[in-house]
């Protein structure tokens, strides 16, 4: 693992996308809502946002991140669906591999999910598309602590 304990907090975001390749006999009962298993695109979401909280514990050497925000938007085509998974977080790393893990697990769900139905499925192109950094402003502990001891001077004095 790299340590990254010298580096500041930044606000970071990465942007993953992945394809799907479905009949159209297979996006219409999708649309339907006519798969066994059931709500494809739900489940699909849910998994792909469980599975970017859990990237590691998934792959060896990458680090815990604390996520603020995971996003699956499954747009559909007519030659199958479109993953996109928006993974945020105030780190000292980033969360490209959130996102790649969100959107590899939605598309292997949707094709768990219709695997019944659909012996023609393809999973493609899963990339990053976006990876953005931004410093956050810091607040020393000492400053931190004035604050506090402030505030507290403050309920003392409207107290009495």
């Amino acid at each position: 693992m790299v340590d990254v304990s010298a580096k500041p907090l930044s606000a970071r975001t990465a942007v993953a996308t992945g394809k799907i390749r479905l009949q159209p006999e297979t996006l219409d009962l999708i649309s339907k809502d006519q798969i066994a298993k059931g709500n494809v695109f739900a489940t699909a979401r849910i998994a792909g946002i469980q599975a970017a909280k859990d990237a590691a514990h998934l792959i060896p050497l990458c680090h815990t991140v604390s996520l603020s925000d995971v996003k699956i938007d499954i747009v559909t085509s007519q030659g199958g669906a479109e993953v996109i998974c928006t993974a945020r977080t105030v780190a000292q790393t980033g969360v490209e591999m959130e996102a790649l893990t969100g959107v590899s697990v939605a598309l292997l769900t949707i094709y768990d999910m219709c695997k019944a139905v659909d012996k023609e499925m393809t999973i493609s192109d899963v990339r990053l598309i976006e990876k953005t950094k931004h410093a956050v402003a810091a607040v020393s502990l000492s400053r931190r602590s004035r604050v506090k001891a402030h505030d507290r001077r403050n309920q003392n004095k409207r107290r009495s």
